[in-house]
Formats: C-alpha cells, sequence, structure tokens
C-alpha cells in the first residue's frame, strides 16, 4: 500500500523529467537539422510548441555544455555533437588527420588536436612520434581550460564577458588573475599558446587556435612533449604549429 502511494505520489516528477528529456533532445535535432542556418529562440518555441521562458532555460544548458553555440541571436551546433560521434567510433575528418601526422613528424613530438566543450578541452585526435618518451595525452576526456595549451587558445579568443567570468572562478587572488589576462591578451596577438610544466612536471604544450571567420574558436592544434627535449626548440615548434593552424584555419 505504501508502495504503491510512493509510485503515485512521483508519476508527476517522472512526467516532468521525461518532458525536460523530450524538450532538449528535440532542440538538439532541430538545431542540427537547421545545419549553419542554426535557430532563433522564437523558432525552437515554435518548434516545440512551448514558451520561450520554458526553451531559455534547456538551450543556455546546452550551450554551457557545448552541445549548441550562439553565433548572433541563433543558436548552432556546438563542438560538443563532434567529440559524441568521436566517442561513438567516428573518425576525425582525414584532412585535420593528415596534418596532425605531418606536425608529428616535423616537431618529433605529439599532436593533438582538441575541442572546447563547454568549459572544457577535450583531445578528438592524437598523432604520437617514434620517440620513446614521450607525451601520451588522454583521448575524448574532458580536461581543464587551465593550464592546457589548447585551452589557453579557448580563452584567449572567448567573448569577454564568458572568459571573465571563467577566470574569476578560476582564480581567487587578484595577481594570479591579472598575469593570466595578460598571457591570454599576449596570445591573442601572437597565435600562440604555451604550458610550461603548469599541469604536469617536465611536460610542455604548445597551441594555436583553428580561426574560421564569423565563429567562435572551438578547435586547436598542438604539440606536446617532455620538456628536455622541447624548452630549446620552442620557438621552432611555435612556428610549425602556427602554420599547421593556419593551414586548417585556410
Amino acid at each position: 500500500m505504501v508502495s504503491g502511494q510512493g509510485e503515485t505520489e512521483s508519476a508527476p516528477a517522472r512526467s516532468l523529467e521525461h518532458r525536460t528529456v523530450s524538450r532538449v533532445m528535440s532542440i538538439l535535432e532541430a538545431v542540427i537539422a537547421s545545419e549553419s542556418a542554426g535557430l532563433r529562440l522564437g523558432d525552437l518555441a515554435d518548434i516545440l510548441g512551448a514558451p520561450k521562458s520554458s526553451i531559455h532555460g534547456l538551450a543556455k544548458g546546452l550551450v554551457a555544455t557545448g552541445y549548441l553555440q550562439e553565433k548572433g541571436a541563433r543558436y548552432v551546433q556546438g563542438p560538443a555533437v563532434s567529440s559524441l560521434l568521436a566517442i561513438g567510433g567516428q573518425q576525425v575528418h582525414q584532412g585535420y588527420r593528415n596534418i596532425l601526422e605531418q606536425l608529428s613528424k616535423s616537431g618529433e613530438e605529439t599532436a593533438i588536436l582538441a575541442v572546447l566543450v563547454g568549459e572544457s578541452v577535450i583531445n578528438v585526435d592524437v598523432v604520437e612520434p617514434t620517440q620513446l618518451i614521450r607525451a601520451s595525452p588522454p583521448l575524448r576526456q574532458r580536461r581543464s581550460l587551465w593550464p592546457n595549451s589548447s585551452g589557453k587558445c579557448f580563452l584567449a579568443f572567448m567573448p569577454e564577458r564568458r572568459r571573465d567570468s571563467y577566470l574569476r572562478r578560476t582564480f581567487d587572488d587578484p595577481e594570479q588573475r591579472a598575469r593570466a589576462q595578460a598571457e591570454l591578451e599576449t596570445i591573442r596577438h601572437t597565435g600562440v599558446a604555451f604550458n610550461r610544466g603548469e599541469g604536469v612536471p617536465d611536460l610542455y604544450g604548445v597551441a594555436s587556435p583553428i580561426v574560421v571567420a564569423g565563429t567562435e574558436v572551438t578547435t586547436a592544434i598542438g604539440l606536446a612533449g617532455p620538456a628536455n627535449r622541447m624548452e630549446a626548440r620552442l620557438d621552432d615548434i611555435a612556428r610549425l604549429v602556427a602554420d599547421a593552424a593556419r593551414g586548417l584555419s585556410n
């Protein structure tokens, strides 16, 4: 009897959860189907037959987790969708793979292709060199933006309000935050980010953003390896990485 009463009382909650899941998936499907055109909040409300106030929070949640992006007043597909496909076994575009292989061979270190997903970095492809001792970064795992070199690229080119919010939450010390802001300003001018053993001691990373006009920076390419090999070659490695990024940007 008690069990039956509990089930009756929880039914509305279950129904609400099902409706929320259904709406989230419908929003995602509708935006993906719209391809590069994207959809306005009003379009989504019309498609789902729901008020804008109900859809707005769900769409913002998908943006925060990287499944959608805001482009002007429209929602478009975010990089997390591609990452999800990669987790399911889909392959990275062969053109990207070719550049990664060339970069790893030229730089003699591990080449990495990373994407921005919400406030995380996910490595979607890696090409390792023949070196016995080398960097072996994890694939398809969420990692913090700072101090990852790819993450610094994403932060440097992120909308100012979003970037400042992240820095405030990451650095309690105003002086540390100011140093991070200065470093990101340099990255915006040079197009190259460095991680000099800040995350893993004795492991260096160099990354450069892949820039496509009119869109946010959500993809970066880089090299990672032992500090004792990379430190003396940082300038050369930075040039190789920047050239690879420019090639993919074009």
